[in-house]
């Protein structure tokens, strides 16, 4: 121990999870996948150090030298306790106070994400100061964390001294004996996070394989702990479990746990056979078509929403007409037929304000009267009814539009429990065997593009690259579109099963 460098990226990725820690230093890297939550990350704190220091920021030794108001690409290191540590600082703001540069000297900033200052954060910049001072030959007492909320730049000032201190020699001491590990950690109880991660595709086929109970849709961290201190420790195992007994063993937990348990049971036997359960009707209900709707409606529109939550921008709403064939049937989700639908971009640009968009969705659902709007999740449904009333939408208006959305997904859960460890879009659609036309495509992707195309396109009159952000805007679409189309592909395995 002591040999290795232990970086700051590294004590990041350990305070997230130990398992990616031991993966970056010792993992199999043509495995990793490229995330873009790390992109968007980087994306957020540029623009906070932006508007922190409007002026472009000095590189390196020579930028301190010199006294710049910010500098960037200074690598920092030194030695704890045997530990042989380095760093690389996100931005050094310069403050008052001699320094082996003069008579100044530099603070690190970090660019925060999400609304509170987190243990990583503080560690983080605890290991920037104590580095930083070593090559400053000055103490850092604070540190700077900024954040934008849309509104302006926030700034928080970090004391960097004291138990602070203690808690990094602890962390960095934790950190490098779990790097000398000779097979990585244990799977996370809670897996949901993993969709952020890097190494999520490795983890996946291992608790895959394993039969890891986060894999059951509906257990997390808190019930996957409960379901281990009862000798439960996979999905086979919880599939073979009489849910009577474990009704009455997760009681002391709470009813709501008690209530729970046959649920989860029954699905860990579905995904164990592979096969779906209908699930029975509700008392006093037949089996009812779970898409009453469409009995009589001439065609649907298909609806699905991109956001941008930080900006709180729902910035594009897409529709997918589809219509009855020539004998009055439902098109199938085939892939050659879906590719000739029509598809109805409305972008929704900030500048154009809300107004211009309500108009635009109001006209286009006035040429379809009759059509319901189809959507996966209750994202569209909840931001096109809060849009109509800001808009000032009489009560009939909004009766006669919360009537049209019909929430798949919604409908999907009263009446199946399917083979899937996520009920989600993705999950469900690829089950049914749908394929999105762009590989590695998520929410987060689509996202940035969208930033992307802000920067070239959507604040300058002539952007520098205008293939580029066509390319951007492009590839938006095609997510957008895809994304309704498999909603219907759910829709129709519906409609086959009534």
């Amino acid at each position: 121990m002591g040999q290795e460098v232990v970086t700051d990226r590294l004590l990041r990725s350990w305070l997230r999870c130990k398992r990616r820690a031991w993966l970056d230093r010792h993992g199999d890297q043509a495995q990793r996948q490229w995330t873009a939550h790390r992109a968007l990350a980087l994306s957020d704190q540029l623009r906070s150090f932006q508007s922190l220091l409007p002026q472009k920021p000095g590189h390196g030794e020579a930028a301190a030298v010199a006294a710049a108001p910010g500098v960037v690409g200074l690598r920092l290191a030194g030695v704890t306790d045997g530990l042989r540590l380095e760093a690389h600082p996100a931005l050094l703001e310069r403050v008052q106070g001699p320094s082996v540069w003069g008579e100044h000297a530099y603070r690190p900033v970090l660019g925060r994400q999400g609304r509170n200052l987190t243990r990583e954060h503080r560690l983080l910049l605890a290991l920037w100061g104590r580095l930083l001072a070593e090559r400053q030959q000055a103490p850092v007492p604070h540190a700077l964390v900024v954040a934008g909320d849309g509104q302006g730049l926030q700034q928080e000032r970090l004391a960097l001294g004291g138990g602070l201190q203690r808690q990094l020699d602890e962390a960095l001491q934790r950190l490098a004996a779990e790097l000398e590990r000779s097979s990585p950690p244990p799977l996370v109880a809670d897996r949901k996070k993993c969709v952020l991660c890097s190494w999520r595709g490795v983890c996946d086929r291992e608790a895959a394989a394993a039969g890891h109970l986060s894999e059951v849709s509906g257990i997390g961290g808190k019930r996957r702990e409960m379901l281990l201190e009862l000798g439960i420790e996979s999905l086979p195992q919880l599939a073979g479990t009489d849910p009577a007994w474990l009704a009455e063993e997760l009681a002391v937990h709470g009813e709501q746990h008690r209530e729970i348990a046959g649920q989860l049971v029954a699905q860990a036997r579905v995904q164990a056979a592979g096969a779906p359960e209908r699930l029975p009707p509700q008392p006093g209900q037949g089996q009812r078509d779970l898409l009453p709707e469409l009995a009589t409606a001439p065609g649907v529109l298909l609806y699905d929403i991109e956001s941008d939550p930080d900006a709180r921008d729902d910035f594009l709403h897409g529709f997918v007409l589809v219509q009855r064939d020539a004998a009055g049937a439902w098109p199938l989700a085939d892939p050659a037929a879906m590719a000739q639908w029509r598809y109805i971009p409305l972008l929704a640009r900030l500048e154009h304000g809300e107004e211009r968009l309500w108009r635009r969705l109001q006209a286009l659902l006035a040429r379809y009267p009759g059509w319901p709007l189809l959507h996966y999740g209750e994202t569209e449904a909840i931001s096109l009814v809060r849009l109509a009333q800001r808009m000032g939408a009489r009560e009939s208006e909004l009766a006669a539009l919360r009537g049209r959305l019909i929430d798949v997904h919604a409908r999907l859960r009263q009446g199946w429990r399917l083979p899937v460890n996520s009920y989600g879009l993705k999950a469900v659609a690829s089950w049914r065997g749908f394929r999105w036309s762009q590989s590695g495509v998520d929410g987060a992707r689509c996202l940035l593009w969208w930033r992307q195309w802000r920067h070239d396109w959507g604040t300058r009159p002539q952007p520098a690259n205008p293939a580029g952000a066509r390319r951007a805007l492009e590839r938006i679409f095609t997510y957008n579109r895809d994304d309704n189309l498999a909603t219907w592909a759910v829709t129709r395995w519906l409609l086959d099963q009534a």
